[in-house]
């Protein structure tokens, strides 16, 4: 394009620039516009294309009311996002929530945190209704934050076991960010189908989340699993009191598609064999428990006979193996050696089965058929 036509191009877009404020303004005013020089300087010849255009919108522009963004109605959030929440909020009231910010979901630069967007409405719902609510309260003398008796909670999601939602509109919420692999088999999950909501293991609002933490994860299972806590407190357990193992590197809270839906591996021996590798096998004689399931024998949280053992010896052999082929019995009183009975034996001493058979899981000995070497 040559200079003419740029010129022309120009003077066209400045005269339709004032042609249209003209329109929008009073009549009064139009006229004053056209009749001073000072709102838009005056285009020259000799004054370049490009210059000329800009002055003529800036001139125009800085003519126009300023411009103010849509108003949303009835959105139901707050215009200030979690600025309105923290003036309650803070760390001397009932409910710290500043330890947030420490957090993954505290993060406005990560595109998949809930400050990203809506900041703590992303989580907890639309807060401007609670907001004018407690506004209210306080103004009439009441105290910020309590909801006095016989009225209604404004509509906030509110998380944990005082909550008042149902324990699947909590869970909902957080599954529609946390739908990965590791969340994959919540569906009919041990979990989910005994009503557990996330936060009743979770604390959103810490630096350090008590569950993914080794120190306190235990803890937090032991909440419930009272049972469990009780068998780690036997002589004989796994060294998850100790803080050498944790839960979650037997187990997978969130569920699995295996059969027993919350162990970390699809069968009770492959989860075993993670750490017990020596027992997998395969063997020239196998020992068809070990083959079919590791806790026929073994209690895996704690038990008060040797290596986690259901029973002692020989009477945890016995529920399988007849007594015949040699005494089965223990050996007390005047059946010990040297008791005076000719049928004593010494098989049932200590150890009693293992004695001889000390291969339980298995030999691959050529003369291992019955686990003795």
């Amino acid at each position: 394009m040559n200079t003419k036509h740029s010129f022309f191009a120009a003077l066209l877009l400045f005269s339709g620039l004032v042609l249209s404020h003209s329109i929008m303004a009073e009549e009064p005013a139009a006229d004053a516009a056209v009749n001073d020089n000072s709102v838009a300087p005056a285009v020259t010849v000799s004054t370049p294309e490009s210059v000329a255009v800009d002055q003529a919108v800036e001139a125009v522009t800085s003519a126009s009311p300023p411009w103010t963004p849509p108003v949303i109605k009835n959105a139901g959030y707050t215009e200030h996002g979690a600025d309105t929440c923290i003036k309650c909020h803070d760390e001397e009231e009932e409910y710290p929530v500043f330890d947030i910010f420490k957090t993954k979901h505290g993060q406005q630069g990560d595109k998949r945190s809930p400050f990203a967007s809506l900041q703590c409405e992303a989580c907890h719902g639309p807060g401007a209704e609670a907001k004018e609510f407690m506004e209210e309260e306080f103004a009439q003398g009441g105290h910020i934050g309590k909801v006095p008796p016989g009225k209604k909670r404004p509509p906030i999601l509110n998380f944990g076991s005082k909550s008042d939602e149902s324990v699947e509109k909590q869970n909902n919420m957080c599954l529609a960010c946390h739908k990965g692999n590791t969340h994959i088999g919540w569906k009919n999950s041990a979990h989910e189908n005994g009503s557990i909501a996330c936060a009743n293991c979770h604390t959103v609002h810490a630096a350090h989340d008590p569950v993914m933490v080794k120190a306190t994860q235990s803890d937090v299972c032991y909440k419930c699993h009272k049972k469990e806590r009780a068998d780690f407190l036997k002589p004989s357990s796994h060294p998850v009191r100790t803080g050498l193992m944790t839960c979650t590197e037997c187990h997978k809270p969130h569920g699995t598609s295996g059969a027993d839906k919350v162990l970390a591996k699809p069968t009770v021996n492959q989860t075993c064999f993670t750490c017990h590798a020596d027992k997998r096998g395969p063997f020239l004689w196998e020992h068809a428990p070990v083959s079919e399931d590791c806790t026929l024998c073994h209690n895996p949280h704690g038990s008060i006979h040797g290596s986690l053992l259901k029973k002692d010896p020989p009477l945890l052999c016995q529920q399988c193996h007849a007594p015949g082929g040699h005494p089965a019995v223990a050996l007390t009183g005047s059946s010990l050696i040297g008791g005076g009975n000719p049928a004593s034996s010494a098989f049932l001493l200590s150890g009693g089965c293992t004695n001889c058979h000390s291969q339980v899981h298995g030999s691959n000995h050529p003369s291992g058929v019955r686990q003795m070497r």
